[in-house]
């Protein structure tokens, strides 16, 4: 009788502790995601104190070079470098035709030229590809993988995998490559860094590509996660990825990580527990008022 009544006590605990292990899992998968997003925009930001929105709409242009490819050639491993790559130059090209002309003008003249041109981007994207949104032929990555008694679609599990390794690379490239050193010393000091004879326009170009680049792997595989590409699909996780730039610091690439994956566990945990009151994406702004009201300069940045 003692045994049974201790198994019926221990069983509750069992379950919460799966419950809360699912739902970490989710949160990483989630923050994983926003965080290939957001690094993007720190990047910018950190560079040229530029909320760059039309980040948003290269994200969706990644997700629809990636669907389109995969559909041609039936596979994601040809289409996500090639797409990464066309966004990346792309994302050069924006620099150079929107930002590069107006860098002497105050920071809101580039937030509004973004805001318009991610707005054009929704709309040039509405007129190619249509209104509905578009779907893979046949969705890779959608077989059930086991993960400690989790069952995960292959697709979550790339997300993760994917954004660990390219977000690992960007942090050698920035620590341990001279090429990475002159970019880490444009961003501290641009004009000391000049006198050294760092070329200041070919960080930015580098900033700009690997920024869209990574926003195009974001995309590609935000698609494979719901099987759908739509010109709209970049707004709200852009409006997230600048909630999390705002908690992790302003331009701090580690604060950005680990406000990504904060925000993704606050949304996994928040939809279980008060997703009767708030949705997911109401969950992940009210963290963001919460946190600014009581740090306004983030979590990780100082005064």
């Amino acid at each position: 009788m003692t045994h049974r009544w201790r198994a019926v006590q221990t069983y509750p605990e069992t379950i919460y502790s799966m419950l809360w292990f699912e739902l970490l899992i989710q949160g990483i998968i989630h923050g994983s995601m926003y965080a290939i997003i957001a690094v993007g925009l720190s990047l910018v930001y950190g560079l040229l104190r530029i909320l760059h929105v039309a980040h948003a709409g290269l994200f969706t242009l990644g997700g629809y070079l990636g669907l389109l490819l995969t559909n041609a050639t039936g596979s994601l491993i040809l289409a996500t470098p090639v797409a990464a790559a066309v966004v990346g130059v792309i994302g050069m090209i924006i620099y150079r035709v929107c930002y590069h002309p107006i860098l002497d003008q105050p920071p809101y003249v580039a937030l509004i030229a973004s805001i318009g041109l991610f707005i054009a981007m929704e709309e040039i994207y509405r007129l190619i590809f249509g209104p509905y949104g578009l779907s893979y032929a046949r969705p890779p990555l959608q077989f059930q993988v086991q993960f400690f008694g989790i069952q995960l679609r292959a697709a979550e599990v790339g997300m993760v995998v994917v954004s660990t390794v390219l977000l690992t690379a960007l942090s050698y490239l920035s620590q341990k490559t001279r090429l990475g050193i002159a970019w880490r010393a444009t961003v501290d000091d641009p004009q000391m860094a000049a006198s050294f004879g760092i070329d200041a326009v070919r960080v930015r170009y580098l900033n700009f590509f690997i920024g869209s680049a990574l926003a195009a792997v974001g995309g590609i595989y935000v698609s494979l996660l719901s099987n759908l590409v739509e010109p709209t699909m970049g707004g709200v996780p852009s409006y997230k990825a600048l909630a999390i730039i705002v908690l992790g610091g302003l331009g701090n690439l580690k604060g950005t990580l680990i406000a990504a994956l904060l925000l993704g566990i606050v949304e996994a945990f928040g939809t279980i527990y008060i997703g009767q009151w708030l949705d997911r994406d109401a969950i992940a702004f009210a963290l963001l008022i919460v946190i600014l009201m009581i740090r306004p300069q983030g979590l990780f940045a100082g005064r």
